[in-house]
């Protein structure tokens, strides 16, 4: 009975791996797509090296990290996967922060097609290789954490993380991709974008606030965490 029991449990855990593998390659299947769209669209032409360069920068190493943790921790791309907020405040947030991408996402293209900012190459290369390092601080972060979840949510077995760059500030997901966020607009050739980008950082810091209520709230020993390591983006200033 133990050992049926045993296949039973692999069964199940092979079924939603492979359910989880489906979704992903669905997901990963339309983000191309769907980022041609917004760049290219808008632009008028496919004649745009900025957005093809930010689209490959962007792609590619999402693909290499779906692929690593798809061997190393299905759970945590599960929980990527997670998208219904459970607290009011996160709602309201989500839903500015889509306004926000898409206007950051959006205005680039336009931007190219009617030359409005004229952004150096060096300038632009600059912020891909920012973008690049903002995604690898964010993968180093996953490694770290294996509960990092898209949704403000504690887990059963959930326990605080204190190590790795967690053990310099408390939100070091946010840290790595603010500059992210901050930068793609410059990556795509635009000035003009950099302006809903600047409040990409206003809305992570209200979802920082709101969070940081919900895990000393819910997540044993979160307090004491938060006492010792101060900061909660940039060690030294916040």
């Amino acid at each position: 009975m133990h050992i049926q029991g045993m296949d039973n449990e692999k069964i199940t855990r092979s079924e939603g791996h492979g359910r989880l593998k489906r979704i992903l390659a669905v997901r990963f299947g339309l983000a191309g797509p769907v980022l041609a769209a917004l760049f290219f669209l808008p632009a008028g032409t496919l004649d745009y090296w900025q957005a093809w360069t930010y689209m490959a920068l962007l792609l590619m190493p999402i693909f290499l990290v779906v692929v690593y943790f798809l061997k190393k921790d299905p759970e945590l791309l599960e929980r990527r996967m997670r998208m219904k907020e459970k607290e009011p405040a996160q709602k309201i947030i989500i839903k500015l922060s889509y306004l926000l991408f898409l206007a950051a996402f959006l205005l680039p293209g336009f931007d190219r097609r009617f030359g409005w900012s004229s952004v150096p190459a060096w300038l632009v290369l600059t912020a891909d290789i920012i973008v690049l390092a903002g995604y690898g601080g964010f993968f180093r972060v996953m490694c770290e954490n294996r509960f990092l979840s898209r949704v403000v949510e504690v887990e059963q077995q959930q326990k605080v993380i204190d190590t790795g760059p967690y053990a310099l500030v408390r939100h070091p997901m946010y840290a790595a991709i603010i500059p992210l966020y901050l930068f793609s607009p410059l990556a795509l050739g635009s000035f003009w974008a950099m302006i809903p980008a600047a409040f990409i950082p206003l809305v992570i810091i209200a979802r920082i606030f709101n969070e940081e209520k919900v895990l000393s709230r819910e997540l044993p020993g979160y307090r004491k965490y938060a006492r010792r390591v101060k900061f909660r983006l940039i060690p030294g200033v916040w």
